[in-house]
């Protein structure tokens, strides 16, 4: 028996696929990539933007389609709204929150027998979160031998008007410390050099324990002394905080311990005031600027991420030049932007999306140019540095050899290294581009004569 799992949407749903994994491979399932060959085809999606909706409609109907010459079940789970959910009933075999992940076994040795009532609602609900922990209880089957991804709480007490998470993944449940400690441990244990900690608030953890559980700069404090007393060199990351948590004892932390990467993933979203009150972001930007403070002064090294949406309910063009004055002042080494699209179960749904694609479009290719400027000063100033590097891929046009720095800035080697995969060297860059290095291996009799 084969399956085959395609994910969608956002490294919480790729964590969430080592686990279904494991359970499929317990019931004997084998992976393949060749979908021709699989009798069971599932797909992790996420309703937060309409894309990987897109491509759920699209692969569903090759997959129904294939019906027609071979016994197949379809299966679908991940961040998926209510909405999506009732239409995906008339078209998948299964369908299941990821906190039933245990009873998938059941549901496929049953072929698809499914409480549809329960999917179905007229206006989204909060999903219930007390059976997340069994989740977590799955030991998942990893997909790389070097870099792993260790969930620490899984929904969102937010609401930002724009996001529609909450009613995907539902209220914050933060995964017991001792748990995700042990995980790490292991990760270590086997020789993993990225280790990235998930969750929808990461820095809100343990503020729904009531005092019961370590906050978030604590638990980084306790992987920061493992790491310290295992010896071994590898990179802790975290994604994704939210301005409103993120207090400098977090900063103080990842300064103190060499395994905690120096790179901070931070969503600004809007440079403007009015527009982050209307988005609910809940932090003002003297809020976000104290914070861009105390990591330059904290940790000078740090790369610093973003993301930013263009064209909000009633952005007009001054509160969009806020956003581009914001971009100049903070400097950022690589900025996710997006164009606002409207999601059903987000507040914002329901107000008119005023702004037009083609002002979108535009203040997307504008903010862009202006990333381009200081990603590219940026890059510039490392060439002739040698840096630490983590050899994680191939380059399509040359063959070459690719990985990601600390601070996740792409470099491309100067050579064919396979034999490096999965390990940490030293390149000296040679090269910048705009988002991107070359650089040269350097070797270990090299070091030796320097």
């Amino acid at each position: 028996m084969k399956y085959h799992l395609i994910t969608l949407g956002c490294q919480m749903n790729l964590s969430d696929s080592e686990r279904v994994s494991a359970v499929l491979e317990q019931m004997g399932y084998e992976r393949t990539e060749n979908e021709e060959e699989a009798t069971l085809l599932g797909m992790l999606a996420c309703s937060v933007r309409q894309k990987p909706i897109d491509k759920v409609y699209n692969k569903i109907a090759q997959w129904n389609r294939a019906k027609n010459n071979r016994n197949l079940i379809t299966f679908i789970s991940g961040c998926i709204l209510p909405a999506d959910k009732e239409k995906f009933l008339k078209l998948f075999d299964l369908i299941f929150p990821m906190s039933e992940l245990s009873q998938l076994p059941d549901m496929i040795r049953n072929y698809g027998v499914v409480n549809a009532a329960s999917l179905q609602a007229p206006q989204p609900v909060m999903p219930k979160n007390e059976h997340i922990v069994d989740l977590w209880h799955i030991k998942p089957k990893y997909q790389s031998s070097y870099e792993a991804f260790v969930p620490i709480q899984n929904g969102c007490d937010k609401f930002c008007t724009f996001c529609a998470v909450p009613y995907t993944r539902g209220r914050e449940v933060s995964r017991p410390s001792d748990d995700i400690i042990k995980e790490v441990r292991h990760l270590v244990n086997q020789g993993y050099k990225s280790i990235t900690l998930l969750g929808q608030n990461v820095n809100s953890y343990g503020l729904d324990k009531d005092g019961e559980e370590i906050n978030f700069a604590e638990l980084l404090r306790k992987i920061g002394e493992d790491g310290k007393s295992s010896g071994k060199e590898f990179w802790v990351y975290f994604t994704s905080p939210h301005p409103q948590d993120m207090g400098r004892d977090v900063i103080e932390v990842i300064a103190e311990y060499a395994c905690l990467a120096k790179q901070i993933h931070l969503p600004m979203q809007s440079g403007d005031e009015k527009v982050l009150i209307k988005m609910n972001r809940r932090h003002s930007m003297d809020k976000y600027r104290k914070i861009v403070h105390d990591i330059r002064e904290l940790i000078p090294q740090a790369t610093l991420f973003t993301d930013i949406i263009v064209g909000f309910t009633a952005e007009g063009e001054t509160e969009f030049q806020h956003t581009v004055d914001a971009m100049n002042e903070f400097h950022f080494n690589m900025a996710y932007i997006a164009m606002y699209s409207p999601r059903p179960g987000a507040a914002s749904y329901r107000w008119e999306d005023e702004i037009s694609q083609d002002v979108k479009k535009d203040r997307f290719h504008r903010l862009s140019e202006v990333m381009k400027i200081h990603t590219r000063n940026y890059n510039e100033q490392l060439v002739g540095k040698t840096l630490r590097l983590l050899v994680n891929g191939i380059d399509r046009k040359t063959g070459f050899s690719t990985g990601l720095t600390e601070g996740k800035l792409n470099v491309r080697l100067d050579r064919k290294a396979s034999e490096l995969m999965g390990q940490i060297v030293e390149v000296k860059i040679t090269s910048a581009a705009d988002f991107s290095l070359s650089g040269e291996l350097v070797l270990q009799e090299e070091k030796m004569e320097l």
